[in-house]
Order: C-alpha cells, then structure tokens, then sequence
C-alpha cells in the first residue's frame, strides 16, 4: 500500500518495559478514566460535561454555559493553547508521547491488540514476508474486526459528550448522533489499520511549529554521542558504548532513529530511552539515550526552567486564571431581557396615568437542582407601579413574563426616561437598561 513518499514501509514497533513505558501506562488510564467515566457521572442532573449544541448550552461540573458566556469558551481555549506552549518549551513534545489521542488509543489498544493476536514483531516481519496464506489472512480479518469495535467504542466515547452517554449507549440516540458515530468510527479504523504513524509525520501541525516554541534550553529525548561513540567494536560493551543492538530502533513508533540527532517524526514517547536502559543496565553502564538539552549536550550547562520564554508562558497561564476565575465569581447563573411589547409605545389609561408594557425573559442557567423564585423591582421611575406575575424556573428552563409599568400623568414627564430592570435570585442580581415613554410634547427627551 502506497503512503505519501513512494512506497510504504511499514513501522512494526518491538514492545518494551521500562520506567517510562509503566508511566505512560497509567498516564493512559488516566485519560481513559476522564474520556469514558466523565458523561456518566451526574452533577446538578446533568451529565459532568455535555455539549448540547441544539439548544447552545454547555453543562460542565454543575455550571452551565449559553452563548452569553463565549468569553470562557475563549479564555480555556486560550489557556490550553498557552500550556501546550508552556510545556513545550520546558519539555519539548510531552503532550505527544503521553497525552495525544492519536497515541492513546494506539499504544493503549491498538498495538496490543495487534501483538496479541499477529505475535511481537519479529513474529510479524516473518509472517509477511512468507506471502499470503490462511494463518495470515485469518489473523488480518480478526485483527481489523478488533480495530472496528475499538474505533466504535471510542467514537461512541466522544459523541456522548455531546448526545448524552445514557441515551446514546442505550440506543436512545437520534439517526445524527448515530450517524456521526459511523462517520467517526470509519476514520479511526482507517487511522488504526492504515495510517497511523503518517498523521504525525504529514497531517499534525504541532511538529511544524513546535520549532517556534524551544529553543535550546528545552528538554528533550537525546541520544549522547559522547558516551556512545564511536559505536561498537570489540570493546564498546566494555566501555559502555553503542553496540549497534538496533533496539532503540526497532521500538519506536515513528520509525526513526533518535541516534541521528533530534527529528521532527519523534514524538518523545521515551520508548527508545527504556529499550537503551534495559541493554545497557545488563552490561553495566548508563543508558545512552535520556533526556537533556540542546545547550547541555553542546557545552554542559543545565538548562534554566526560568527564562524569558517559560517566563512570558508562564504570566499569560497567570493571567487567564486569574482572569477567568474573576469573571467566574462574577457570573449570575441566569440571563434577563427586556423588550418592548411590539406595536406599541404607550398607553394612556383612563385614570390617566401612562403604561408602557415589556416582555420580560428570564432564562435560568442555575446548576442546582429545584425551582428559584425571582424578584423584579425597577429602578428610576418615581412612583412607579410595577405589575409582573411571580414566577419560578427549574434549571435551564425559560420564562417569559409581561412587565407592566404604569406612572402618574404629570406635567414634570420627560417623553423618554431611563430606568432599570432588576431580576434577583438567591444566586445573585441582573440589572437591564430600559426606557419608559411618555409622548410628552415639550421637547425633553
């Protein structure tokens, strides 16, 4: 099968253990964990995190979140752009070996899957070199039909983040949400047999610009030419040289070899570092693959983590947090508006005195669960009488309520006064800017 560059040649991974390899394992967990359990768990009598795009509502731990409230979407938009900038330039590609999906789910099921039933890789080099045969062919079908149900798994994962987990699983969902499952569950499986490593070398564009986020303090995976050249010759296992075994090689996803130097393909798994430890250790040396920077390796200075562009990261984090957790204290959970009935100003009344009739709109955003009442009062109009129904809302319910406001007819009116709306609720007050009118004709506006 053809990739982008002539003739595909495949990347078939030699598993590995090490101290990395055990981390990235319960660092996928984790992940996991968050990506499965997180729809299910009930909070305020919503799922965790559900993104309801219909009615334009986003439920997360209890809060909930319309369009009104974008400006959070941005600064947690903004604040995960800024840490995988932070990170990166501490530790170079460290959301690429330990948190991308894209390495998840391949070193967590896929390769796996594939070991268990094509064998390691020496075992699948030799069976695809012998041509097709029946061993070969049955082993194929059941490993696709295993790489199928991975990727309808987790494509029903991510759609129940925005269809619900409970009605979705339980085939309560709508011909859309099933339908985006088989759309997204045909790239996935495509992604898992086919082209795998070739989205991080032709389609992700983290390893184009990652350049632009290090420098040469940055940490990364390094092989040390200084302890591993010249490479081997009858003495190198003595000296704890390279003995050209190849295993770091032959573990790496990407196919690449980190003792070429740094390579845009390197995702930074740390595979090749665990594969060097587990040679070297039995030979009594240190590994010869680590981590280190550009400025260590060239003159042996430890990289600084405080330096100006860590620093100017490490603000701008600052900044959003403070930022979004100021405008998260003074958030109200529940939105007001004040129209105008349509088709009329004002009304004189026969006692005379002068009515101007709103529509008021109260949409309640409260996360906990039960009906709050709200209050309306107005503020501006001396000798105002206010007539609105009481009323109380669930969460996420809407109400719409006529507001009448009725003054006294006098010679002091203005033909438009200014005045304010107020809806209160235990959780706090929303004040809304409107205009009374009149039809006074002296002019005064």
């Amino acid at each position: 099968m053809l990739g982008f560059a002539g003739t595909r040649e495949w990347v078939e991974a030699q598993s590995v253990t090490g101290t990395f390899t055990t981390i990235r394992r319960w660092t996928f967990f984790a992940l996991h964990l968050i990506l499965f359990a997180t729809p299910w768990i009930p909070v305020g009598g919503h799922p965790a995190i559900l993104v309801d795009l219909p009615h334009r509502q986003v439920f997360a731990f209890g809060s909930v979140f319309t369009a009104a409230d974008t400006i959070f979407l941005l600064i947690m938009l903004l604040f995960l752009a800024f840490s995988l900038f932070f990170f990166t330039s501490l530790l170079g590609r460290l959301w690429c070996g330990y948190a991308c999906p894209q390495t998840v789910f391949l070193e967590a099921w896929i390769r796996p899957i594939e070991q268990w039933i094509e064998g390691d890789r020496s075992r699948r080099l030799h069976r695809g070199r012998g041509g097709l045969s029946f061993d070969l062919a049955w082993r194929r079908v059941v490993k696709w039909l295993a790489f199928a149900l991975v990727a309808v798994v987790v494509s029903m994962a991510f759609v129940s983040y925005f269809a619900g987990a409970r009605e979705l699983w339980m085939g309560q969902g709508g011909p859309v949400e099933y339908t985006i499952v088989a759309i997204l569950s045909g790239v996935f499986f495509l992604d898992f047999a086919w082209f795998r490593e070739q989205f991080c070398n032709y389609l992700c564009p983290y390893a184009r610009f990652q350049g632009a986020l290090t420098d040469n303090e940055t940490i990364q995976v390094t092989y040390f030419p200084v302890r591993g050249e010249p490479r081997g010759g009858k003495t190198a296992a003595a000296d704890g040289r390279c003995i050209e075994c190849n295993k770091c090689v032959v573990v790496c996803p990407q196919g690449i070899d980190i003792r070429n130097g740094f390579q845009l393909e390197c995702i930074a798994c740390s595979r090749c570092i665990d594969a060097c430890h587990g040679v070297m250790e039995q030979l009594g040396h240190p590994s010869l693959v680590g981590y280190s920077s550009m400025a260590e390796m060239q003159g042996g200075k430890r990289p600084r983590f405080l330096r100006p562009r860590t620093l100017a990261y490490a603000a701008l984090l600052v900044g959003l947090v403070v930022s979004g957790v100021a405008m998260a204290r003074g958030r109200v959970p529940f939105e007001v508006t004040v129209n105008r009935t349509p088709g009329s100003l004002y009304t004189m009344d026969a006692d005379g005195a002068v009515r101007n009739t709103f529509l008021l709109k109260v949409t309640s955003n409260e996360s906990a669960p039960g009906a709050v009442t709200y209050a309306v009062r107005v503020e501006g109009l001396a000798d105002a009488e206010v007539i609105v129904p009481e009323f109380s809302l669930q969460s996420s319910e809407s109400h719409t309520a006529p507001l009448v406001i009725r003054l006294p007819a006098t010679a002091t009116l203005s033909r438009t006064i200014p005045f304010r709306v107020l809806v209160s609720a235990p959780s706090g007050e929303v004040t809304v800017e409107a205009t009374f009118k009149t039809g006074a004709s002296d002019g005064r506006e």
